[in-house]
C-alpha cells in the first residue's frame, strides 16, 4: 500500500523525505508498469532543495495550483506560499519556477491583478529557475508559460512547451499547456486531443478535468462539460469551484431551478469571485434581487483587498440588484462609485479587457453612450478575437450589450450574430434571451433593448472568464 501524505510527514521524522519520495514514485512507476528513462530516474533521487522549509511551503503553494479552478483564491494562496517557499532558498530552482508559472496563469486569467509588476516577476522568477538549472524541465515549461500567458507569443511558447517535452515526457503539464495554445488559437479539434493526452498521463488532476469542462461549455457541448465536472466532483466532493461550474451550465441552459438548487447552499468567501458573481446572476434571473443585496453590502463593507480588481464589479453587482428593486437612487450611487474604483485599477492595467469591459457597462447605466461605446471598442482591440478565440469574444459581448441598451440596434444584432457563429463561453448566447420565435433581430428589437433598460443585462463574470 503506497503511503498517504500525512504518513509521509510522520516518516521523514526518521529519515529524510525526499528518499522516501523517490521510493514511493518508484513504487508508482513499478505498479503501473511504466518505464522511467535514466534522466526521469535522475530527476526523481535529485533533492530540489535542502530547507525543509522552503519544501513545506512549496508544496503548499503546489496544492493550491492543482486546485479544480483558477480562482483568486487559489491564485493568491499559491503566490503566497511560492514567494516564501524562495524566500527560504533563493537556490530552488523548482520553486522559482512554479512561483514563474502561478504568476503567469494569474496574469492571463486575471485570477492575480495584471500588472507591468506581476508580469515582470513572472519572467524573472522563470529565468532564475533556468540559470540555477538549466536542463529542469518545470524551468522550461514556466518560461513558455510565460511567453504565452503574459506576453501571447504562441511560436515561442509551443517551442519552449516542446522542448520540456523531452526533460518531461510524462509529465500531463505539456499536452495541458498545448491544449491551452491550441483553444486559444481556435484549434478546437487539436485542442480536445491534447486534452485527452493530458488525461491519459494524469486522471485525477481535477485542474485539467476542468479546463476540459470549459473547453465543451465554449462549444456549447453542454452535457459533455458536466460529466467532466461530474469526475471533478468524484475526486473532490462538494468542491465549491465546481458546484458553482455545474449552476453556471445549468444558466446557459436555462434551467434555473437546477442551478438554484446548487447555489442555495453556498456561501463563497468574498475572494471566491466567480462563485459571487454567479449567485448574483442567479439572483438576477430569478428576480429576486433583494436576497443578494444585504451579502453585497456586508461584503464590500470590509472590501477583501486580495480581491480588489472585482470590487467595482461587486459593486456594479449590487446596483444592478438594487435598480432590478425598484431602488434607483441606491443603484446609481452604487454605479458611481464602482465606476472609480474601476477606474482607479484601470490606471495601473490599461490593457485589461475585463475592466475596460467593466467600465463600459458601467457607463451605459449611467447613460454615458460615448464612454459605453469607446470604452467597448477599446476593450475588443485589446483582446482581439484573432489573437484569443476562448476570451477575444467577451468584448464582442459588451459591445453587444451596450448597444441594446443605448438603441443601437443594428450594431447589437451583428455582434451577437458574430458570438453566435462562434465558439463562447459567455452567459448571453447560452440562455433563453435569444430563444425566441423569431429571429436575432426579433430578440433585440422586441426584448432585449426593452429588458436591458428594466435591468442591465450585466453578464456573469465568472472565474476563470474563459480558462487558460
Amino acid at each position: 500500500m503506497i503511503p498517504t501524505f500525512g504518513a509521509i510527514r510522520l516518516i521523514a521524522n526518521l529519515t529524510d523525505i525526499f528518499s522516501v519520495e523517490s521510493d514511493i514514485a518508484k513504487a508508482i512507476a513499478d505498479q503501473l508498469r511504466a518505464h522511467l528513462t535514466g534522466q526521469e530516474e535522475q530527476v526523481i533521487a535529485a533533492k530540489p532543495t535542502d530547507n525543509p522549509e522552503a519544501y513545506d511551503a512549496y508544496l503548499r503553494g503546489l496544492a493550491y495550483t492543482l486546485k479544480p479552478v483558477d480562482t483568486t483564491a487559489n491564485a493568491l494562496a499559491a503566490q503566497k506560499y511560492l514567494r516564501e517557499a524562495v524566500r527560504l532558498d533563493p537556490k530552488f530552482a523548482l520553486g522559482w519556477a512554479l512561483l514563474s508559472y502561478t504568476d503567469a496563469v494569474g496574469y492571463l486569467t486575471t485570477g492575480l491583478q495584471p500588472t507591468d509588476a506581476l508580469r515582470e516577476e513572472a519572467r524573472q522568477a522563470a529565468e532564475t529557475a533556468l540559470t540555477l538549472q538549466p536542463n529542469l524541465g518545470e524551468a522550461v515549461l514556466a518560461q513558455g508559460q510565460y511567453h504565452y500567458a503574459c506576453l501571447k507569443d504562441y511560436d515561442t511558447a509551443v517551442r519552449y512547451f516542446e522542448q520540456a517535452r523531452q526533460l518531461l515526457p510524462n509529465s500531463s503539464r505539456i499536452p495541458e499547456a498545448l491544449a491551452y495554445v491550441a483553444r486559444r488559437r481556435g484549434q478546437w479539434d487539436r485542442s480536445e486531443s491534447y486534452f485527452n493526452e493530458a488525461e491519459r498521463l494524469d486522471p485525477r488532476n481535477v485542474n485539467v478535468l476542468t479546463e476540459h469542462a470549459l473547453f465543451y461549455i465554449a462549444l456549447r457541448r453542454f452535457p459533455e462539460a458536466l460529466r467532466k465536472s461530474d469526475q471533478v466532483l468524484d475526486i473532490t466532493p462538494n468542491d465549491l469551484d465546481t458546484l458553482v461550474l455545474q449552476a453556471g451550465i445549468a444558466q446557459a441552459q436555462g434551467d434555473l431551478p437546477r442551478a438554484s438548487v446548487l447555489l442555495a447552499p453556498l456561501r463563497p468567501a468574498a475572494a471566491d469571485t466567480g462563485a459571487l458573481g454567479t449567485q448574483v446572476y442567479q439572483a438576477i434571473l430569478e428576480r429576486r434581487p433583494t436576497q443578494i443585496i444585504p451579502r453585497l453590502k456586508e461584503i464590500l463593507a470590509k472590501p477583501d483587498p486580495a480581491s480588489a480588481n472585482f470590487n467595482g464589479a461587486l459593486r456594479f453587482y449590487l446596483g444592478w440588484a438594487q435598480e432590478v428593486a425598484g431602488d434607483h437612487a441606491a443603484a446609481e450611487e452604487s454605479w458611481r462609485e464602482a465606476r472609480d474604483e474601476v477606474e482607479f485599477f484601470l490606471k495601473d492595467q490599461p490593457e485589461n479587457d475585463m475592466l475596460i469591459g467593466d467600465l463600459a457597462l458601467i457607463n451605459m447605466v449611467l447613460n454615458n453612450k460615448a464612454a459605453a461605446l469607446t470604452l467597448a471598442e477599446r476593450a475588443m482591440a485589446a483582446n482581439p478575437i484573432e489573437k484569443d478565440a476562448i476570451a477575444g469574444p467577451y468584448p464582442i459581448e459588451i459591445l453587444a450589450r451596450v448597444a441594446a441598451r443605448m438603441g443601437e440596434a443594428d450594431r447589437a444584432i451583428a455582434a451577437l450574430q458574430k458570438l453566435l457563429s462562434i465558439p463562447y463561453a459567455g452567459a448571453l448566447v447560452g440562455t433563453p434571451l435569444l430563444r425566441c420565435s423569431g429571429s436575432i433581430q426579433c430578440s433585440i428589437r422586441c426584448g432585449m433593448i426593452r429588458a436591458s433598460k428594466n435591468s442591465s443585462l450585466r453578464p456573469r463574470r465568472n472565474e476563470p472568464a474563459a480558462g487558460l
